[in-house]
């Protein structure tokens, strides 16, 4: 990867454009300035093309437009010639060591990379699957949450109304109360009026009565013997003369 994003600088730098050198400045600051709150892209989960293993793809991609397809190879051997004739590179017992080592790397990459490869990729699967179990309970939980919260949002509103119903039924008691109280007071002022209307018509009665009493009282103490006895016999005539009349009306 180091080879990579030197090769990718170079290529910008070598442009020789404001722009490659805006990136190159841009890329140190980044580096040196304080952390960003950015979001930070996801990281790949498999590398770039690379040929032999370890030579990057861009490398070849680079020297195609001035080298052709065999310009790489011949750099390489080139390169590698021109450090072994000048001594730069001395091979000795190390160099066939290295060379051993690398030939068991090789081999064991490729008798047993696929497996191990397999192996990493069912662990990793495994991972994601429980950090993806774990997100979708977490979800799950949070989605209920939210539910929950709208509903409660909806019994506030719905409380409001509920509320407002009982202030309704409170004012309906009290103006019920109201009602049966000027009622009661109404009936109320109705029996005592009642009771002054018969306490007077009461001594009118016996006012009237009490005058009666007194005019027969002095009527009769004003009558004689003498005036009785005519009276008695002026009642006497009278009621035979009716009695002649009925029989003569019979007949």
């Amino acid at each position: 990867m180091l080879s990579r994003l030197i090769l990718v600088s170079a290529n910008a730098a070598k442009s020789g454009s404001p722009l490659g050198a805006g990136l190159i400045q841009s890329s140190h600051s980044l580096h040196t300035s304080s952390q960003s709150l950015a979001p930070v892209p996801p990281l790949p989960e498999k590398g770039g093309k690379t040929r032999h293993g370890i030579i990057p793809e861009e490398l070849f991609q680079i020297l195609y437009p001035k080298t052709g397809v065999t310009g790489p190879y011949m750099l390489g051997t080139g390169l590698l010639l021109y450090m072994l004739s000048k001594e730069i590179y001395v091979i000795n017992h190390e160099t066939f060591a290295a060379a051993s080592i690398g030939a068991v790397v090789v081999y064991g990459v490729k008798k047993f990379g696929p497996d191990v490869a397999a192996f990493a990729d069912k662990l990793n699967e495994e991972k994601v699957a429980k950090a993806q179990e774990v997100k979708d309970l977490a979800m799950a939980s949070l989605a209920q949450a939210i539910e929950d919260e709208k509903k409660e949002q909806w019994r506030v509103e719905g409380r409001q109304m509920l509320f407002d119903a009982k202030k309704n039924n409170v004012a309906m008691l009290l103006e019920t109360n109201q009602r049966e109280r000027v009622h009661m007071v109404n009936n109320e002022v109705k029996k005592r009026l009642d009771y002054q209307i018969a306490l007077q018509n009461l001594h009118r009665q016996m006012e009237k009565e009490h005058m009666v009493n007194w005019v027969r009282n002095n009527v009769i103490g004003s009558i004689t013997a003498q005036q009785e006895k005519e009276s008695i016999a002026k009642c006497i005539t009278d009621l035979k003369a009716l009695a002649k009349v009925t029989q003569a009306k019979t007949a």
